[in-house]
């Protein structure tokens, strides 16, 4: 985003339209919205509204529709609260940061069953070898000493 002027413009327009949501649009077809985020460009030009919804693929497609039909008067509202000279079109975008989130805690459970696998495996399991293949320091001087008491 950038300058603090266009971050305080961003978390302003934030929670006006979360304010809209809440109180002034009655739309049936409106959700469970939340106002994840809002991105402005440099110039306050345009903003790009990040949103998630709440349901079914079906209720999320209604409030998506809702949200478009609401813009003109989501963004007048946003102009006569922000008292900016060229009001900001606002662009309303799906969050994919719940659906990110749900993938990796997907894959996290993968791996936490395959790590079950492999402890399963590894309890009954025996080495190729020694326990302990590394030398330690008593064993190199136990051997130097027993080639000291030998004969030459």
């Amino acid at each position: 985003m950038g300058s603090p002027r266009v971050v305080k413009l961003a978390d302003q327009i934030k929670v006006i339209v979360a304010e809209m949501l809440q109180r002034r649009i009655k739309d049936p077809r409106l959700g469970f919205v939340t106002i994840t985020d809002v991105r402005l460009t440099g110039d306050s030009q345009d903003a790009t509204v990040f949103y998630t919804v709440l349901g079914s693929e079906e209720e999320q497609a209604s409030s998506t529709a809702a949200l478009r039909s609401a813009t003109g008067l989501i963004r007048s509202e946003v102009g006569k609260q922000l008292g900016l000279r060229l009001t900001p079109t606002l662009t309303f975008v799906p969050d994919a940061v719940p659906e990110n989130a749900r993938q990796i805690d997907d894959l996290l459970a993968k791996a936490r069953l395959i790590d079950a696998q492999v402890a399963e495996q590894a309890a009954g399991a025996a080495y190729a070898g020694e326990s302990d293949p590394y030398k330690r320091d008593e064993v190199v001087e136990e051997r130097a000493s027993r080639d000291d008491d030998e004969p030459a």
